[in-house]
């Protein structure tokens, strides 16, 4: 099998993008002419179908066309056509097949055609138009010569076709008492995917821990203008930031520049909370100056993370 696209031959560049509000996007089609686009550090390595190997296996999703061995790695391959509610993939020998790797999983992801690799900036990155309903799995979209492309919530289409599990059963163990929590300030919770939300929100009701919600980096840099406006030290106004790092119009990574870079911000605690896992982006998230890096999902890694900020709040100021 011969890669078609290699995505991390050039690491050293991609890492320099941190902080710049710039990202990479492969640019992919399914049936139709529609053009489709995921964060290249989601992407392993890209794969024509021809001489590719798939193995049944009965009682899965029925977006899932079967499981394939790769470089010793048991991987299941959704059809993304199915996924995303249109035909199917009309012949899967003559198509290719994306291998991500986030969630603390490796997947892959039949498409129809692979387009290529685009540098662009965040501030090109839209959301997505309102009144689609919650049955659509865009995350942004963004302009392509003159065409619309649409970038898929990743993080959605695991949760609901792959079953991703948000629960965690040592939340009730915390030591963290809700009655308690009254005098605790909120945590800015900030990321483009409503999947997210649920899931980080869920863990923060869990514990009694109260949020304030953004969507991309410049709404929560202007809310955090707005709280520096109270004249109050940031710190008593917010626990803690966890932001995703791919978002519309402002980058997690430039979210936390701007934090770290401001003298009335730079004490706030921030957590990159992210699907895009590896040590590329654990390096660029200490090139950005954040305090700690999650893969997206642990409820557990994150209540720990609440704890311990909880116990430096008491601890500095005696509440």
């Amino acid at each position: 099998m011969k890669s078609n696209v290699s995505v991390l031959d050039q690491v050293d560049a991609r890492t320099n993008l941190a902080g710049r509000n710039r990202l990479e996007l492969l640019l992919f089609r399914l049936e139709t002419e529609q053009l489709y686009a995921i964060n290249v550090f989601k992407v392993r390595e890209v794969l024509s179908m021809d001489g590719v190997k798939l193995t049944h296996v009965p009682g899965k999703h029925h977006t899932i066309v079967g499981l394939t061995h790769l470089r010793g790695i048991a991987i299941e391959v959704m059809d993304l056509s199915l996924a995303l509610g249109l035909s199917p993939i009309s012949d899967p020998s003559n198509c290719f097949l994306i291998i991500t790797e986030f969630n603390r999983q490796v997947q892959g992801f039949l498409v129809n055609n692979v387009d290529r690799i685009i540098n662009m900036s965040w501030d090109r990155i839209m959301p997505p138009p309102q009144g689609l309903g919650s049955r659509n799995y865009l995350t942004a979209v963004t302009d392509v010569d003159n065409q619309l492309a649409e970038v898929i919530d990743v993080e959605k289409v695991l949760a609901e076709i792959m079953g991703m599990d948000i629960s965690s059963d040592d939340l009730m163990e915390s030591s963290l008492g809700s009655d308690e929590m009254v005098d605790i300030p909120p945590v800015l919770v900030v990321d483009d995917s409503s999947m997210a939300h649920k899931q980080i929100t869920k863990t923060l009701d869990d514990l009694g821990v109260a949020y304030i919600r953004c969507w991309n980096g410049r709404e929560a840099h202007d809310k955090l203008q707005e709280l520096k406006a109270n004249n109050k030290p940031i710190k008593d106004q917010l626990l803690l930031v966890v932001a995703d790092i791919e978002m519309p119009e402002m980058d997690g990574y430039t979210l936390t520049t701007k934090i770290k870079s401001d003298p009335e911000l730079q004490d706030l605690f921030v957590v990159l909370h992210t699907s895009l896992s590896g040590m590329f982006n654990k390096t660029m998230v200490q090139k950005v100056g954040a305090n700690a890096f999650l893969t997206k999902f642990s409820p557990d890694e994150l209540r720990t993370t609440i704890e311990r900020e909880v116990a430096n709040f008491r601890e500095r100021t005696g509440r």
